[in-house]
């Protein structure tokens, strides 16, 4: 993992990067990535997963990440920033970055062996639009990898984390905000959509996401907007009441929710 880490751009402690780290190599451990692949990544962000992928395929593998974002978005260090570090290491060679990139207008003359999603799901405002997604990929991969945060939470001290990411997918949808969380998908959701889009289910996995530092981020960020839920019609407005009850009132410590994941065929 040290020798990942000084691929990416670390500021200040590592001790994030190095926990956010562990958890996409628990993530492309499960999507099966074999040496030698090539590999499309779609909605790759900072390259937290890109630089476990990059590792994954070796040194005759590759992968094209995309995301739909300018090279100027995130903090306190941009897409750009991290990418940019991320080519000037040993990795580099693998990994193709494309940003400001929309997938479904995006002409591609090669196939891949796998097409990775992995916790950017929620950011789609609608399902139709993943759905067309998954459709495209399918003329493109053998297989896709998909993991998002797990809605079925098993643990009490998850609930608050299940709470925020609603109020969050609320604020979203009254206030037009272009934040983390847009739509919440639960995996069977996921599952009649690749189904849909003609893809056959070969596993499903979850993997254990309890210690990440997520749940707490989003908590503290939904209890910031909360005060604006007053403007909103007031059956909203008890919802959101109701979601903040719960997630501020746990006695225990805060633990994230787990990730699934779910592989399928073209």
């Amino acid at each position: 993992m040290d020798n990942l880490l000084q691929c990416m751009k670390i500021v200040g402690d590592d001790t994030i990067q190095r926990t956010q780290l562990k958890h996409r190599l628990q993530l492309v451990k499960a999507f099966e990535i074999e040496k030698g692949m090539k590999v499309l990544e779609i909605g790759c962000g900072q390259g937290d997963t890109t630089v476990a992928l990059a590792d994954a395929v070796g040194e005759h593998g590759h992968i094209l990440a995309i995301d739909i974002a300018p090279r100027n978005y995130g903090e306190p260090v941009t897409l750009g920033e991290a990418t940019d570090t991320i080519k000037q290491s040993a990795l580099g060679e693998r990994i193709t970055f494309q940003f400001e990139t929309d997938f479904l207008n995006l002409e591609l003359s090669e196939s891949y062996d796998v097409v990775v999603l992995s916790h950017c799901s929620w950011y789609f405002k609608n399902p139709d639009m993943l759905l067309h997604y998954f459709k495209k990929i399918k003329t493109l991969a053998k297989r896709i990898c998909f993991a998002e945060w797990d809605l079925d939470y098993t643990l009490i001290p998850q609930r608050a984390h299940f709470c925020a990411a609603n109020i969050l997918a609320l604020y979203a949808a009254f206030y037009e905000d272009d934040g983390n969380i847009q739509n919440l998908f639960h995996k069977t959701q996921i599952k009649h959509l690749l189904i849909d889009a003609g893809f056959t289910m070969a596993h499903e996995q979850t993997v254990d996401a309890t210690y990440l530092q997520d749940g707490g981020w989003e908590i503290d960020f939904a209890n910031y907007v909360l005060e604006q839920f007053k403007q909103t019609p007031t059956p909203i407005h008890t919802l959101v009441q109701s979601f903040a009850h719960l997630m501020n009132d746990q006695t225990t410590g805060i633990l994230s929710l787990n990730s699934f994941v779910i592989s399928a065929h073209s």
